[in-house]
């Protein structure tokens, strides 16, 4: 394994041990609203910290772009992190959550390309891991994609709409085209999970609207080292910016991207 990713694993379980022992006691937890339907617990603030001192005290020079505290630094290196990526699931006891932690490395153009990606299931002692060019990995078990090559017998993740809604209308008609186009359509709730489950063939594709970066970086990575395909809704790379996703087996992929085009708006393709 790379020493970086070594070192995110690190982080990684130091945090599931928080989250872990909180889940046992929710009812103590405090709880703040961010904005309506979006939720941050002490938790998140804890794992985040504990994620972020480990990353520092290998790489002290390296950047961090991080979901509760913003980003910190300016580096060749930008390690973007979701502490507890799927927090509401998370609140209500309902176990699907999972750790996200990438790294982007600048290129010659000053471009943060995808080096490094750690997605980890604390409920089901799950490890998805990718390093660029080196494959993906499941407890250190390769994966690949599905191979299932029809829409009609995929199923397919989402994600709904929860914070902000001016999509709403496109997205409604993307769920009610793929809903018959399908052979199912899953929302489990937390994103990094849903495209590591892309990567392992759990799931054929993947499709949501206005995800953040540390929402989707590692898992990203973890689709194209693992035989499959992401990209925004025009086909182009610019999900990580816009946070508009498509993803799966090379495939499905390109029959998902031609189900949800019909229903892209201006406002879409940036």
């Amino acid at each position: 394994m790379h020493p970086m990713l070594n070192t995110a694993v690190k982080a990684a379980r130091r945090a599931a041990t928080l989250i872990n022992r909180a889940s046992n006691d929710l009812d103590s937890l405090t709880v703040r609203a961010k904005q309506d339907n979006d939720f941050v617990s002490e938790v998140d603030h804890a794992a985040e910290q504990a994620i972020i001192d480990t990353l520092l005290t290998a790489y002290p020079q390296h950047a961090i772009l991080a979901e509760e505290s913003g980003q910190t630094g300016d580096s060749e290196f930008l390690w973007v992190i979701d502490p507890l990526d799927g927090t509401t699931n998370f609140l209500h006891g309902f176990p699907q959550y999972a750790i996200s932690i990438a790294l982007l490395r600048r290129d010659q153009n000053g471009v943060g390309q995808l080096d490094q990606a750690l997605v980890y299931d604390p409920n089901r002692n799950e490890l998805f891991t990718a390093s660029k060019g080196s494959g993906a990995f499941l407890n250190d078990r390769r994966i690949r994609v599905s191979k299932r090559a029809k829409l009609a017998e995929a199923l397919v993740g989402t994600g709904f709409p929860y914070r902000d809604f001016s999509h709403l209308d496109a997205y409604t008609g993307m769920f009610r085209d793929l809903v018959q186009k399908t052979s199912g359509l899953r929302r489990p709730g937390s994103a990094s999970l849903d495209l590591a489950w892309v990567a392992s063939g759990r799931l054929d594709g993947f499709f949501e609207i206005g995800l953040s970066q540390w929402d989707i970086a590692a898992g990203c990575l973890l689709i194209k080292e693992a035989g499959g395909l992401v990209s925004d809704f025009t086909g182009e790379d610019g999900y990580l910016k816009s946070g508009h996703v498509v993803a799966g087996n090379p495939k499905v992929f390109a029959q998902l991207l031609q189900a949800v085009q019909p229903h892209i708006t201006p406002a879409l393709r940036g």
